[in-house]
């Protein structure tokens, strides 16, 4: 059968010969995935290998290419997935996971001419990488490594001008006119996918019956195809799945030519370019795709359901006009063409990078020094090296260690790796199972639950009313198996204790109170159903989240003991000495801790917490509640604030350099402590023994009256100002000053009641004292009120009884 790729298969192998290197864009159908590496097999010198980003693609383009050799996959023609390898002398088709490990393994691909990337434009994080290092390999290694990119819809210039100005072949395909149906309007803000795509479908399948044709249908992912699929019991159609999960036959059977009744293939995503279905003349696009999002809730890359970009829509509608003229229905109006986004993200620009930062620090090189077509963002990159450091993947230099080398071999996050690594075999369904999707959905969230279905489902079902995901558990218990054989026997250990080890960040502590909230080891803070069988717990560890950054609910947890956690994680447990102001119960808290990250293991009274700790917590207690103003300090505040060069005497500085008051907060302890803090003394050894001087010369502290005695100067108003009795300042006939500037003087009658305030005492004296003196005569007739105060002598006695 002749295919549109055939037609420049020859330029093909021509460019090859003589560059080394080539961008090939063909549109799906045109036959590249099958058609190029044949081609190609007799002019390469050593074996070809091409990546595919599935693994039902991989085995499928394999099985294809032997077969229109006239073999068996395992002859020339062989592909390698994950937990399945069927070896080829000349070709084999690989996954991306796998071809890392070839270069990891052997940089310098011995044995291997040619390195195709397959289906590029679906910007697979680990195409990208896998690029980059054959890319460095070539140059440093390989100069005879042959490297073909070939895609779909891929922008070509860009990756040509990142392979050294790349020759670019272009493929037109053949393609039937396809006609484009969209809904009458939008569907609501809340439907059901599953309903609405059925009914879709069975219109779509109404509606070409007499067309006839394979109807192929697009959903996110394996649970709408099998709810879907039982939807469509009653149309009479052979309704096949098509997922990457599914078993192998299974999916040769979709694969396989159509028999007399119509049919109905329910695919992914996986059927967009790579995968060749027989007789597609009806596409039904339910527009949304899953694609892998980075989830902090779990820690690691989660597949997200999201509106198909235009481009992936594109690829779907022309799987319609393959063989014929076709029809494709889409589920979306219209009018909202115009928001679906041009193209999907890269994954490198929304993944969890914990995988490529541990692969770049075995390669032993940085992003910048590799061709990557999109840099990883330096946060999401910084963080996945935490994370390994954490693990101890990394060293204080950011350099591979030898368990980080250990880890990168293992087929899985680093998180689980190291869990493995450590716990051994006992761990292997643990960890399988957090590499697959939950198997109780809407269960409690103890992962001892999940453990216990993957070893006895019939037991489980029995004993509890929860759905069990039959396919999920089949995976995971055969995961299981695999991983055993990868890893030594370890010992025993809690479900919690394993859980710890690949979330060292989610180990949480019960707070204080009834909700059942808590904070993790990282720092973040979470929290159970209050009906669920944990919620009491005083130590979890949190291993699936959904990711709220304020307060992120728990998903799937396990309890962990104490003893456990300090067992493994003896060497990160510090002790932490806390000497704080507790706004809560007014006072100096002195704790002595132990903690491992947030997590508090002990707590205790620090009986013996020195006196500058005491003081610093103190002083946090001042900054809080604001400084205690005596009269006396308030008065040394006042004249300090006069004199250039003392310093600010405002509340917001002197907190803020509050040195000045740690000596004399040793001893307290409670809030009454410091309301009774008197802080003269603290002030003046502030300003020190030359301010005092100053200070004093001045701005006195007192003006001593002709009797000697000190009255304190108030410096908090406009003007300096004293307070004293009118008798005591007779015979003073020259106003008082200070700094330069008149007192403002409040005189005071013989039972303490201002009777005149001036600042002109003479002219007082000659004024309005009369006026005074007739009136306080008659009111105090035992106290001197002389005619003339200015010849009179100072006194605060009254006359002698009788006179």
């Amino acid at each position: 059968m002749n295919l549109p790729i055939d037609d420049i298969l020859a330029e093909l192998r021509q460019v090859i010969a003589a560059h080394g290197r080539a961008v090939l864009v063909a549109p799906p159908g045109a036959g590249k995935t099958t058609r190029v590496p044949v081609a190609l097999m007799d002019q390469i010198a050593g074996r070809i290998v091409m990546l595919e980003p599935r693994r039902l693609a991989a085995r499928a383009a394999a099985e294809r290419m032997a077969g229109e050799l006239g073999e068996k996959p395992g002859e020339r023609i062989g592909y390698r997935i994950r937990g399945e390898a069927v070896p080829g002398s000349r070709i084999e088709v690989v996954t991306e996971g796998i071809l890392t490990r070839m270069i990891q393994s052997d940089p310098s691909l011995n044995g291997i001419g040619c390195v195709i990337f397959d289906e590029f434009h679906e910007r697979n994080l680990n195409a990208d990488l896998g690029l980059a290092l054959v890319w460095e390999a070539r140059a440093a290694l390989r100069e005879d490594l042959a490297v073909l990119v070939m895609s779909a819809t891929l922008d070509a210039e860009p990756v040509a001008a990142l392979l050294d100005d790349a020759p670019v072949l272009r493929s037109e395909g053949r393609a039937f006119e396809v006609t484009t149906r969209w809904l009458d309007r939008p569907l609501p803000a809340r439907f059901r996918l599953s309903d609405e795509a059925a009914r879709l479908i069975l219109q779509a399948e109404t509606e070409t019956r007499e067309t006839g044709g394979t109807v192929l249908a697009f959903l996110p992912g394996e649970g709408e195809i099998r709810r879907v699929s039982g939807m469509l019991d009653e149309s009479g159609c052979e309704v096949l799945p098509l997922f990457g999960a599914l078993d192998a036959k299974a999916q040769r059977a979709a694969l396989a030519p159509p028999g007399r009744r119509r049919r109905i293939v329910l695919a992914t995503a996986i059927a967009e370019t790579s995968l060749t279905i027989p007789e597609v003349r009806v596409v039904v696009d339910a527009g949304r795709a899953r694609r892998a999002r980075f989830d902090p809730g779990s820690g690691m890359s989660r597949l997200v359901t999201e509106r198909v970009s235009r481009a992936e829509a594109d690829q779907r509608r022309g799987r319609a006009g393959r063989v014929a003229p076709g029809i494709c229905y889409r589920m979306w109006a219209r009018a909202e063409e115009g928001a679906l986004p041009a193209f999907a993200p890269p994954e490198i620009t929304v993944a969890d990078l914990a995988g490529l930062a541990l692969e770049l620090a075995t390669w032993g090189a940085k992003p910048a020094e590799l061709a990557f077509l999109t840099p990883p963002p330096d946060a999401a990159l910084a963080e996945a090296r935490n994370l390994l450091a954490e693990l101890g993947a990394l060293d204080g230099a950011g350099r591979i260690t030898g368990h980080g080398r250990q880890l990168a071999r293992l087929p899985l996050h680093p998180r689980l790796a190291h869990m493995l690594l450590r716990a051994g075999r006992g761990a292997a369904e643990l960890a399988a199972l957090l590499s697959d999707r939950d198997p109780l959905r809407g269960a409690p969230a103890d992962l001892t639950l999940r453990l216990h279905a993957i070893r006895d489902p019939v037991g489980f079902a029995a004993r509890y009313p929860h759905d069990l995901h039959r396919p999920a558990l089949n995976r995971i218990r055969d995961e299981a198996k695999r991983l055993r054989r990868l890893v030594p026997g370890g010992d025993v250990m809690t479900v919690g204790a394993m859980a710890s080890l690949a979330y060292p960040d989610r180990i949480g502590q019960r707070r204080k109170g009834e909700a059942p909230r808590f904070v993790l080891s990282g720092g973040k803070g979470a929290v159970l159903d209050e009906g669920d069988p944990l919620a009491g717990q005083r130590l979890i560890v949190a291993v699936d989240l959904d990711g709220d950054q304020r307060e992120a609910r728990i998903r799937m947890a396990a309890p962990v003991d104490e003893a456990d956690i300090r067992a493994l994680y003896a060497g990160r447990i510090e002790t932490v000495e806390l000497c704080e102001w507790s706004r809560r119960e007014n006072r100096v808290l002195a704790r002595q801790q132990e903690r491992l990250g947030a997590v508090i293991l002990s707590d205790r009274i620090w009986q013996d917490a020195p006196e500058g700790s005491v003081a610093q917590a103190a002083l946090d207690g001042l900054r809080q509640d604001g400084l205690p103003w005596t009269p006396s300090a308030a008065r040394l505040r006042a004249r300090i604030a006069l004199v250039d060069g003392l310093g600010p005497v405002d509340d917001a500085s002197l907190l803020a350099d509050g040195a000045w008051l740690l000596p004399w907060l040793g001893s307290v302890k409670t809030q009454a402590d410091l309301r009774r803090l008197d802080l003269t003394e603290p002030l003046k050894a502030r300003i020190g023994w030359d301010g005092q001087q100053r200070l004093a010369a001045e701005f006195p502290a007192h003006f001593v009256t002709p009797l000697g005695r000190k009255v304190p100067i108030d410096y908090n108003h406009e003007e300096p100002s004293i307070e004293l009795r009118l008798q005591e300042l007779f015979g003073v006939t020259r106003h008082p000053v200070v700094g330069g500037r008149p007192l403002r003087i409040s005189l005071l009658s013989p039972g303490g009641k201002p009777v005149q305030v001036t600042m002109d005492l003479p002219g007082f004296w000659a004024s309005s004292y009369s006026d005074v003196r007739k009136d306080m005569r008659g009111r105090y007739p035992r106290h001197p009120w002389p005619e003339d105060p200015t010849d009179a002598l100072p006194t605060t006695r009254a006359k002698p009884r009788g006179r």
